[in-house]
């Protein structure tokens, strides 16, 4: 995940590196200091290039905290990316001349062909945890150990309510009437006043999804039956197919959203049924 960064500073190895070898990964810290970074005077870096020294964690620590990094000694991977990019950024601003003038790789060759930018993306790469989390930070997603598993959260959140279709529908005002919730029995306790009401309020939700359900279902029905009370209808030609009509049903609702907001056993059993 740092190939490409030690191979624009010249890193001597920037294939082979890895960064849980604890002695390439003090090696590679005094090779930025020395050659890239600088921060400490070539007397006081005595410390950071003791590598086999129990002490150097310590002289790491301070490294990090003198540079300001916003990670830890703990955050291995994390500072390291920082400290590369930090690299970068020194080498760059002591050869603006010689990187100025430098031309993008050529990519017409394959500007025929569409590529899809999440194939190479490196899901354990600082940059993607910290754009996940921030993502996550926005829309109020939980955070996970997974990123991936966050990232789908994301994408799921995205496609329900962010879709410019959700936007539209939630943009409709939808003028409800007040319900009381004493008057509903719920048929359970939970042991808890708070649960017993958030139960009695999904209950009432499930209910308006049924209702909708319905509703579609009633508008397939006369859609078919208008269909097949037409008088052009030759019914000499053969008998009327049951399922073909169901299947019929299914499809017009699946076309007109008619599945939307309910849950996946209601399809099942609607299925099963037929």
């Amino acid at each position: 995940m740092f190939r490409r960064k030690l191979t624009g500073l010249d890193y001597h190895d920037p294939n082979g590196f890895d960064c849980s070898d604890e002695t390439q990964f003090r090696n590679c810290i005094v090779w930025l200091e020395d050659q890239k970074i600088r921060h400490y005077k070539i007397e006081d870096r005595g410390n950071l290039r003791n590598i086999p020294s129990s002490d150097w964690p310590k002289a790491y620590e301070k490294y990090l905290l003198d540079l300001n990094c916003p990670f830890g000694v703990q955050e291995k991977k994390e500072a390291l990316d920082w400290l590369l990019g930090l690299a970068v950024r020194y080498e760059y601003g002591d050869n603006v001349e010689k990187y100025k003038n430098c031309r993008p790789l050529d990519t017409s060759a394959n500007s025929d062909k569409a590529v899809d930018p999440l194939l190479n993306l490196d899901s354990n790469s600082p940059d993607f945890k910290a754009g996940v989390t921030a993502l996550a930070n926005i829309l109020k997603i939980q955070r996970h150990d997974d990123y991936l598993v966050m990232l789908k959260a994301i994408r799921i959140l995205i496609q329900e309510r962010l879709s410019p279709e959700a936007i539209a529908m939630a943009s409709q005002n939808r003028e409800g009437v007040p319900v009381a919730l004493d008057k509903h029995i719920l048929g359970f306790d939970t042991g808890d006043a708070t649960l017993n009401e958030a139960a009695q309020i999904l209950r009432l939700l499930h209910i308006e999804e049924l209702r909708e359900l319905q509703t579609k279902i009633n508008e397939a029905i006369v859609a078919v039956q208008a269909i097949i009370a037409d008088p052009k209808t030759d019914h000499r030609l053969g008998k009327l197919n049951i399922n073909k009509v169901l299947q019929h049903i299914y499809n017009r609702m699946a076309v007109n959203g008619g599945f939307e907001g309910t849950s996946g056993h209601h399809r099942d059993r609607r299925c099963a049924d037929e």
